[in-house]
Parts: C-alpha cells; sequence; structure tokens
C-alpha cells in the first residue's frame, strides 16, 4: 500500500510536471498583456494630452510667438482703417491690371508680353480672391467708400458715380491711356501696355509703402504678408519689363 501510494504520488507528480510545463507560458503571456494594457492606456493618456492643440499667437513682425493656453478662443488680429482701404484700395488696382492683360491676346503676337500678362493675371487674380476673403471674414466690404478714393471731393457727392473712374489710385492708367492701350496694336501696343504696366506696378509700390508708413497699419500677419509679397513681386516684374522695353525693337 505504501508502495501504491507512493507511485500515486510519483504519478501525481509527474502528471503536475506537465501542468507546470504548461502553464508557465500562460501566466508569462498573462503577465505581459497585463502590462500591455497598462502601457496601453499610459499612451493614450500621453496621446489624449497631446491632441489638445496649442494656441500659437504670431507676433508681430520682428517680434516671437506667443503660446496661450488650449482655453483660448480664437480670435482675428486687430486691424486699421488704413488696412482695409489698403485691401479695398489693392482689389481696385488689380482690377484694372487684369483688364489691361486682356487685351494683350487680340492685339500682339508677342510671346514674350504673352507669356508676361498671363503671370500678371493668373498672380493677381488670386491675390484679388485673398483680399475679398480677407475683407469678408472682417465683415467689411470689398469696394471702397467713394468719399475715401483718391482726389474725392464734397462735389463729388452730388455728381453721378459713373465718374468713380475719376478717382484711381496710385500708378492706375488714366481712362485715356486706357483708351490709346485698347486702340494700339502691335509694337504700338506692346509700348503702350509695358510702359502703363511698369506705372501700374509702381504704383502698388507706393500704397504699400504707405500702409507701412502709416502709424498702426499693417500689423496683421496676413496683411503684413500679402503686402510684403506684393512689393517683392512687383519690383521683379518691374524689371522684367523693363529689359523688355529697352530691346530695340520696342524703342
Amino acid at each position: 500500500m505504501f508502495g501504491a501510494s507512493i507511485a500515486i504520488a510519483g504519478v501525481l507528480v509527474l502528471s503536475c510536471e506537465p501542468v507546470v510545463k504548461v502553464t508557465a507560458p500562460v501566466l508569462r503571456l498573462v503577465a505581459l498583456l497585463g502590462f500591455a494594457g497598462v502601457l496601453s492606456s499610459a499612451v493614450e493618456a500621453q496621446q489624449n494630452d497631446s491632441v489638445k492643440p496649442a494656441v500659437v499667437q504670431p507676433g508681430a513682425p520682428g517680434k516671437p510667438s506667443k503660446t496661450l493656453p488650449p482655453s483660448t478662443k480664437a480670435a482675428l488680429p486687430p486691424r486699421s482703417q488704413a488696412d482695409v482701404e489698403f485691401m479695398q484700395g489693392m482689389i481696385m488696382h488689380h482690377a484694372q491690371a487684369i483688364e489691361m492683360t486682356a487685351l494683350i491676346d487680340s492685339h500682339t503676337d508677342n510671346n514674350d508680353l504673352h507669356s508676361l500678362g498671363a503671370r500678371i493675371s493668373r498672380s493677381q487674380s488670386g491675390e484679388i480672391k485673398f483680399m475679398q476673403r480677407w475683407l469678408a471674414v472682417r465683415g467689411e466690404s470689398v469696394s471702397m467708400s467713394p468719399q475715401k478714393m483718391p482726389g474725392h471731393t464734397e462735389m463729388d457727392q452730388h455728381m453721378d458715380m459713373s465718374h468713380e473712374s475719376m478717382h484711381l489710385m496710385p500708378g492706375m492708367l488714366t481712362p485715356e491711356q486706357m483708351e490709346a492701350l485698347r486702340k494700339a496694336r502691335g509694337a504700338d501696343f506692346d509700348r503702350l501696355f509695358l510702359t502703363g504696366m511698369i506705372q501700374h506696378h509702381n504704383g502698388a509700390l507706393t500704397m504699400v509703402k504707405d500702409l507701412f508708413d502709416t502709424a498702426g497699419a499693417g500689423q496683421d500677419a496676413e496683411l503684413f504678408n500679402f503686402a510684403t509679397d506684393v512689393d517683392t513681386g512687383q519690383r521683379a516684374e518691374i524689371r522684367i519689363m523693363q529689359e523688355m522695353l529697352d530691346k530695340k525693337h520696342f524703342q
């Protein structure tokens, strides 16, 4: 009987051995899964913290940006009346440039002028859309009030607004200049277009300078970047047009 007990005990011992072999990996797996669950919870918590957006307030030109608390509500940067009038006036200014480029297809075969005109039309059409959005978001009209137009007088209030074209932004072509451009063809058109567009671009540079010379104006980051791009782009185009104008067949 004792031997049987030993035998049984031996069986029990031997039978327990595979059980230990089976459960050990399982226990390790359970432990790993438990650790993974803890790690996943920690990562998820970290991710939840990281998805909270950081609110960054751009600084004024030359000033550093600031990180604001997540509870900060978005607000448009302050603007001055000069900012609004600059955008409104530049829309009018760009519109005439696009009108000028629209004449190229039917008035000249000059390939260089066709390329230049397409570039001006494409860039200024996009800029007009930007300026219209900038004004609309701020609840401003896209058109300048007649009283704010250059050359406006009290007498103009009693005039038919069909005379609005008399009030031109800096550099814009007069009605007489536009009429001469429409009538010209070939090399004459090329010359009038280039001299007129150089005048036009110089006027835009004046508008940018006037904006930045106005106290408190041009501090809005979007407007500052846009006005700076206008200045840089139109200076480059003036150089291109001057080189074209200096060619012998344009003399």
